[in-house]
């Protein structure tokens, strides 16, 4: 009995689990030795998905990025400006979520082949696109030109368009692939950005509004036609959030630079009052809480959900 007891102590020092290196008063004795705590490594519900999420280099696209990537997904970033996406792609990579960039115009026409190529060349499978890129072009209808009317269509309709006619054969292609593979589909998620103009109207944002209300009838028809294929298609449509193109015109540019067009952007005092006296909340929201508003629409909780639109507008 006593050699048994003293193989097992003798088995505990060398694992090192006590220490007999005490010089208190009552001389050695046996101390438990705390085992180092391993870290245990962040489980997201996005772990191991590939989200490309287009106009992320400001604002709005750029919460989206980094929620998604925090939340364990690997991001395919896009935005017209070179600078700011590569700042983004940097926040990520810095936070330990990987991620690639691909700037470029989303309304070119090689602009879909091209960002998905470099999402299934880099990652080996899409499951989430987030069409966000856009900008305002906005006057009444006596002041808007054919070219304004267009612009606007293309940027939020068009573009959109294009990039899921292109993804769309992939996720046939992967329905098929997973069913052969593993007997059943995953679910993959297509989120539009739209606005409460393109579901409300609004009387100075005539070309604007209807590309994003354009938008809503894409997201529709895709979420019918896809269904199948276990792709859900929603829309979130934004409300006043901090941006540049909100801001106050007296506390920050008047105008921006879109392909070298100046394009005027932010609120007079009297119309931000006049937004915040219709809107429940009484405030404008935050690029994070718009970006969590997508985010719900990418997890695996709203798997059931499709074809709808979000209104992620505080109340307006």
């Amino acid at each position: 009995m006593v050699d048994a007891v003293s193989g097992f102590i003798q088995a505990l020092f060398s694992k090192g689990m006590f220490d007999v290196n005490d010089t208190s008063e009552y001389g050695p004795i046996l101390k438990f030795r705390e085992r180092p705590r391993q870290r245990e490594a962040h489980l997201g519900k996005l772990d191991g998905k590939v989200a490309i999420i287009t106009g992320a280099g400001r604002g709005i696209g750029r919460a989206m990025a980094l929620k998604v990537a925090a939340d364990g997904a690997r991001v395919v970033l896009n935005d017209l400006d070179e600078a700011p996406l590569a700042e983004t792609l940097a926040e990520i990579r810095d936070a330990g979520g990987q991620g690639l960039a691909v700037a470029g115009d989303v309304t070119e026409a090689e602009f879909p082949d091209r960002i998905l190529s470099a999402a299934l060349d880099g990652f080996g499978e899409v499951d989430i696109v987030v069409n966000n890129a856009g900008y305002i072009w906005n006057s009444m209808i006596q002041n808007t030109t054919d070219e304004q009317w267009r612009t606007m269509l293309d940027i939020h309709a068009g573009a959109p368009f294009r990039l899921l006619r292109v993804t769309g054969d992939y996720f046939r292609k992967a329905a098929k692939a997973d069913m052969a593979r593993l007997g059943g589909v995953r679910a993959r998620k297509v989120v539009n950005v739209t606005s409460v103009a393109g579901t409300h109207g609004a009387a100075t944002m005539v070309a604007y509004a209807a590309g994003k209300s354009a938008l809503v009838g894409l997201t529709k028809s895709l979420a019918q036609a896809w269904g199948r294929f276990n792709v859900t298609v929603n829309c979130v449509a934004f409300g006043l959030i901090e941006t540049r193109l909100t801001q106050r015109v007296d506390a920050g540019p008047k105008t921006i630079s879109v392909a070298g067009r100046p394009l005027k952007v932010g609120l007079m005092e009297e119309e931000e009052a006049g937004f915040l006296a219709r809107t429940a909340l009484g405030r404008l929201g935050t690029p994070d809480e718009a970006a969590g508003a997508v985010y719900l629409l990418c997890l695996p909780e709203s798997n059931y959900i499709t074809g709808q639109v979000l209104e992620c507008a505080g109340g307006l």
